[in-house]
């Protein structure tokens, strides 16, 4: 069953989905990463969305690319930690509105390869991708990786209306 914190994390996704610029062939998706410490509740680090950030880019790997670059610092600030974190000291969690690719045929890397390397603890996705444009095999790329994956319910239909923004409906 959905937690209602998960469905607030997933609308903030469709918030950063819903700032997409539309076009026909690649879907509008968007993502947040989220953390928390013992007995505190989870909070946003970092967000992104699709084509975002310069060349061809996935809201996943925005998110991520984004976390990167934030300092032990920043990181401790927006956690109320008393002392310097870093990324690699966090269990992450990843929201996304829509499955991680598997494949790209941009030739980039797939966001689920992305999301195995940041060494995610739990993917939850609020739709499967469809077959549109490729056959999607993320969920389970992430599963084998030992990545705890959670379909959430509850928005599916608005995840898949706002990725398909912008393409012809025949």
């Amino acid at each position: 069953m959905t937690s209602e914190i998960e469905l607030t994390f997933l609308r903030a996704a469709l918030d950063e989905a819903r700032k997409c610029i539309p076009t026909p062939t690649a879907f509008c998706v968007g993502c947040v990463i989220t953390a928390a410490l013992p007995g505190q509740s989870p909070v946003i680090l970092a967000t992104g969305f699709s084509r975002e950030l310069e060349g061809n880019t996935h809201a996943e790997a925005n998110a991520l690319t984004k976390l990167s670059q934030m300092s032990s610092d920043e990181i401790s600030s927006l956690m109320s930690a008393p002392s310097p974190l870093s990324i690699d000291q966090l269990a992450l969690d990843v929201y996304t509105t829509m499955e991680p690719c598997s494949v790209r045929t941009s030739g980039l890397s797939p966001c689920c390869d992305a999301l195995i390397s940041a060494k995610i603890t739990r993917c939850l996705i609020g739709v499967a991708e469809p077959d549109d444009f490729v056959t999607c095999e993320g969920a389970q790329k992430l599963v084998d990786a030992g990545i705890k994956v959670i379909w959430l319910k509850g928005e599916e239909d608005e995840c898949l209306r706002v990725a398909r923004t912008g393409h012809s409906t025949v």
